[in-house]
């Protein structure tokens, strides 16, 4: 069943189109990445489905029935959770304060909540592991346990959706890997539906069950990340999502890659580029990125093409060797 569905989506700001004419579906259950380059509408996007901004045109429906256009449903009524990117928590208020503002009939429940009492803020809490801090202030907590304050308060009312607007971007680059491990456990638990805005590739690809990839306001394809990063649709897609080497099917065919599908441009993958050793290769190593876990080479053969090769930390390859450059067996995409 779909949670939420966007038929030919439009919102423009003046003359600037910020949508342009998106299709989405998120089914029940579903973690579903947004991914795409700064200004490509992926907030714009989230803002009509949360409700704070409203479609020039087309259509969103929330769990089956229509909540813009003459059906509008104001934002406190569809049932969407929202865990913004600088988390928006009230700094007079404590932490199981601010989960309660995530509740209906807020104001006339506040006593109760302040003392604890209400069952759903001590469930929220406990579920994203800050049971014992309901009474601090969002100043005495590190950024990590800010933003699962966030993340409670989207869960409190048991939305339908939860959608979150680039909630790793605070959040110190040693913390990411942890903290995205930790958010996806989180929602695993609460089992809900879960749309996410970003425009980290290595983010959507570890997180989400599908990614949408967004360019200029539109949809340009949604996959899996497998199939995402092996079987892009263009070659823009597939130069977004990861380091690609595009080459004409002639030099892709002289390095022994066998491509049946129609097409005039190969894509290979610089972990399919294998590099050897050789006084008389065909290639020098022309640039070297040592990055810890893996290699990143820029390989120039004799006829001046550039491949980029990323091979494991010790398959050490120095800057200036000539080398034998193999493709390895694997997935390949043709462009038209």
């Amino acid at each position: 069943m779909a949670t939420v569905q966007l038929e030919s989506v439009f919102k423009a700001y003046g003359r600037t189109s910020a949508v342009a004419g998106a299709h989405l579906t998120v089914l029940s259950g579903e973690f579903v990445a947004l991914l795409g380059p700064s200004g490509c509408g992926k907030s714009t996007l989230l803002r009509l489905i949360a409700g704070f901004e409203a479609p020039d045109a087309g259509e969103v429906r929330i769990g089956g029935h229509a909540v813009t256009g003459a059906s509008w449903v104001a934002p406190e009524d569809r049932r969407v959770g929202m865990v913004f990117q600088d988390y928006a928590l009230f700094p007079h208020l404590t932490v199981a304060e601010n989960v309660a503002f995530g509740l209906p009939a807020a104001a006339r429940r506040a006593r109760r909540r302040r003392r604890g009492a209400d069952p759903r803020i001590a469930d929220v809490l406990g579920l994203v592991g800050l049971a014992e801090l309901g009474a601090r202030f969002p100043h005495e907590l590190s950024g990590g346990q800010q933003q699962r304050v966030a993340l409670a308060r989207a869960l409190a009312p048991s939305p339908q959706i939860v959608l979150l607007d680039e909630p790793f971007s605070a959040i110190d680059p040693l913390q990411r890997s942890a903290m995205r491990e930790e958010l996806a456990r989180i929602l695993d638990l609460a089992g809900t539906t879960v749309l996410l805005v970003t425009h980290d590739q290595e983010e959507a690809l570890a997180l989400a069950d599908r990614v949408a990839l967004m360019r200029d306001g539109a949809i340009v394809q949604v996959d899996a990340p497998e199939r995402l990063y092996h079987e892009p649709v263009d070659r823009w897609s597939a130069e977004f999502v990861g380091t690609a080497n595009v080459l004409p099917r002639a030099h892709a065919a002289a390095l022994g890659v066998d491509v049946a599908a129609p097409g005039e441009q190969v894509l290979l993958r610089p972990e399919l580029v294998q590099l050897a050793c050789a006084p008389g290769g065909a290639g020098e190593v022309v640039c070297r990125e040592f990055r810890g876990h893996d290699v990143m080479y820029r390989v120039r053969l004799t006829d001046g093409t550039l491949l980029w090769s990323q091979r494991p930390s010790n398959e050490l390859v120095p800057l200036g060797s000539r080398v034998h450059v193999r493709v390895h067996p694997g997935p390949v995409s043709v462009f038209s």
